[in-house]
């Protein structure tokens, strides 16, 4: 488990908001038909290839999602109580506590890894090492799927912004995507989608193999 403050300040953060957002965001993929693809092509390429990973998992509704796409998941959060209502609320899925700098898992566990909007809280610097742990545990052939805030300057890789649960940075694809390579992954797939009414970002979407 990674303990450094930021990491500790991020799992409070969520822990202390943990029962309103897991309200707030149980239904969050109905609205959003490109996510649902986007996802629905991840669980296409993996299926039937073994177990997945959701790495960031919050309160378990997304690990729910690949479930019910014929997946065989498992989740992790950083935060406690987060894990606590994913366990409760999902208990035919196995949730643990983790973070995704040092997640406790074998070389290639996984045939697939989703990381949906949770790595948008690592300092930069954190980066890079999040994304060895995610490559290290997915089995060759196997997929890792991003969604994050983004941004379209290519002249900057991240750009910090105000989230409304703790800060965190919006990246560009190609930065973002720039950083995945370094591990060895092999891009199969990206998209970017405006912000929507009373929204005040892009998001991006990154799909990776590994050879």
């Amino acid at each position: 488990m990674d303990e450094t403050p930021q990491f500790t300040a991020t799992a409070a953060a969520y822990d202390g908001i943990a029962e309103t957002y897991a309200t707030c965001y149980r239904d969050s993929l109905a609205t959003r038909p490109l996510d649902r693809g986007f996802i629905a092509a991840f669980a296409d390429l993996v299926r039937g290839r073994g177990p997945v990973l959701d790495a960031g998992c919050g309160p378990g509704h997304g690990t729910e999602h690949l479930r019910r796409l014929g997946l065989d998941v498992a989740g992790v959060d950083l935060a406690p109580r987060m894990v606590e209502l994913a366990r409760r609320g999902y208990p035919e899925i196995a949730f643990e506590r983790a973070s995704l700098t040092r997640l406790p898992h074998a070389d290639g566990a996984f045939a697939g890894v989703m990381a949906w909007y949770s790595l948008i809280h690592l300092p930069p610097a954190s980066m890079p090492v999040a994304l060895a742990e995610l490559r290290r545990v997915l089995a060759p052939g196997g997929h890792l799927v991003l969604a994050f805030q983004a941004h379209d300057d290519p002249a900057t890789a991240h750009v910090p912004f105000d989230h409304k649960v703790t800060p965190g940075f919006r990246w560009s694809l190609d930065g973002l995507g720039a950083l995945v390579e370094e591990t060895g992954l092999v891009e199969a797939a990206r998209l970017i989608t405006a912000a929507r009414e009373g929204e005040l970002y892009k998001r991006g979407h990154l799909l990776y193999r590994r050879p």
